[in-house]
């Protein structure tokens, strides 16, 4: 099945050029993972979940990452097409395996944009603090918030969170203009990025205070177990290391955002596999170096949520830091949202050209050869998540629907295997079946740390889904059978 797939998409995606190498996805990886995992998520883990040993949940992500991203690498080596987890579904499952995939897969990156870009607000107006402007408080965040406490839903005095819509604005109206134009600016951003991060490490490690390690795990080093899953039926979600690990798996997401662009690669069965595997290894690094400078500047109690690393510096008085963090977290998390609308578009691309969504998402722009129409719909719904959303709910179920569909990718690389054992991918995993294994039985653990209401909305939203599938094949079979009962026009001519 993988070999039709593969064959049937290379006769009609010949609008997509191909101009990136490892290189080019390496950077386009960074520019997309090294965002809101680091500026917001790690100030959530650390104050809700682990405390300082959130250096410890980064490394135990990190080893899940891995084998998951293994997992990627193989399904993009032999199904080297647009779509990326849609695709390898398809590839082993079927259609309504790969429709499933979708459908978790575009949730995803849906709320992840709207995670990125209410962390991304929360900086803007930490920016706008530290030059004496103050924001109005009535467009500062979501109408709506989360008690992590209590689990209830309670108005925030907000009517919608301003910033985070003006972004998301500035990033679909730049990823519509072409993967070039696109390129470019993320290499800009990535550079701005990376040096802020470098001054809080460097800053963070001068102003290291060793009693701000103890305790090292105030909340215990689990959090993961299937009585914390059913706590979360009362709307409290599980605390410990390995809660925090779960939380900050988010941080990692966006490297199987690579996938998607296959069919602009120069070699995807090649270039995909590294590019992922260079990106894995350089945000860890980057992340325990964050982890150990933030958690030893401020008490994990007092770490802010929505910019914890920008107010670390203001909680120790170095305005200048401050001022400069916040500069670097506001422009370098645009190119986490600028690879977010470059990415999603390609892979409903993908979807719609096998059918499942109308052909409407299909049209390329033909002067910047970019899936224009699906990049404005990205952008739209985006905006309207951001906007409305609190960040609490969206980083909880984003963390559900990324370890679903990590699961699936491990699944679905043994499964390939046996369909098409006899071809010989440039890139698959050693050790046989050992590492695909590891990578289910790892998210398995960290998704038990996941609130059973959030695993009951993923099964209620999967099952959406579904149903979702079987109107769409009912409505195509109806309009198969209209189309063969009535006479054309030219018949008998």
């Amino acid at each position: 099945m993988s070999e039709d797939l593969i064959g049937a998409t290379d006769v009609h995606d010949i609008q997509m050029t191909r101009t990136l190498g490892p290189g080019s996805l390496v950077l386009l990886g960074l520019g997309g993972v090294i965002g809101a995992g680091v500026f917001v998520s790690v100030g959530i883990a650390a104050h809700d979940k682990a405390g300082p040993a959130i250096i410890v949940s980064f490394l135990v992500a990190a080893a899940a990452c891995i084998a998951v991203a293994l997992c990627f690498c193989e399904c993009a080596s032999r199904v080297p097409v647009a779509g990326s987890t849609y695709a390898y579904g398809r590839a082993a499952c079927g259609d309504l395996g790969g429709w499933l995939s979708g459908w978790n897969l575009v949730t995803c990156y849906f709320l992840a944009g709207a995670a990125v870009a209410q962390g991304w607000s929360g900086y803007f107006q930490s920016l706008l603090g530290a030059l004496g402007i103050a924001w109005p408080t009535q467009f500062s965040s979501a109408p709506i918030d989360l008690n992590p406490t209590t689990g209830k839903i309670a108005l925030s005095g907000s009517a919608l969170n301003l910033p985070a819509l003006m972004i998301l604005a500035i990033v679909t109206a730049v990823a519509y203009r072409g993967i070039r134009l696109s390129m470019r600016i993320n290499n800009i951003l990535l550079a701005i990025k990376l040096s802020a991060l470098l001054v809080v490490v460097a800053v963070g490690i001068a102003h290291f205070n060793a009693a701000n390690w103890i305790p090292f795990a105030p909340f215990g080093w689990g959090g993961i177990s299937l009585s914390s899953v059913l706590s979360g039926a009362s709307g409290h979600s599980a605390a410990g290391v390995l809660a925090g690990s779960a939380m900050v798996f988010f941080a990692f997401g966006g490297f199987e955002m690579l996938s998607a662009y296959s069919h602009e690669c120069k070699r995807p069965q090649r270039d995909v596999p590294r590019g992922v595997i260079a990106t894995i290894c350089a945000i860890t690094l980057v992340y325990v170096a964050v982890a150990v400078a933030l958690t030893g500047m401020v008490p994990s109690s007092q770490i802010s949520i929505s910019a914890p690393i920008s107010d670390a510096f203001k909680s120790i008085h170095l305005g200048w830091a401050q001022l400069l963090v916040a500069v670097g977290a506001v422009i370098g998390m645009g190119s986490v949202l600028l690879v977010l609308i470059m990415s999603l578009p390609r892979v409903l691309y993908g979807i719609a050209k096998d059918g499942r969504l109308p052909s409407w998402f299909c049209v390329m722009h033909p002067k910047f050869q970019t899936p224009s129409r699906s990049i404005l719909f990205v952008g739209a719904i985006a905006i309207a998540a951001s906007s409305l959303l609190p960040l609490r709910i969206v980083m909880d179920f984003v963390m559900t629907c990324t370890l679903a569909g990590y699961i699936s990718v491990c699944i679905f690389v043994l499964l390939l295997r046996r369909h098409s054992e006899t071809s010989a991918p440039e890139f698959r995993i050693p050790g046989g079946q050992i590492i695909p294994v590891s990578g289910v039985l790892v998210c398995l653990m960290l998704i038990m740390a996941v609130p059973i209401g959030n695993l009951a909305a993923l099964g209620i939203w999967l099952a959406i889904g579904g149903i979702t599938f079987a109107a769409s094949r009912l409505r195509r079979t109806n309009e198969n059978n209209s189309g063969d009962s009535v006479l054309r026009p030219d018949a008998g001519q």
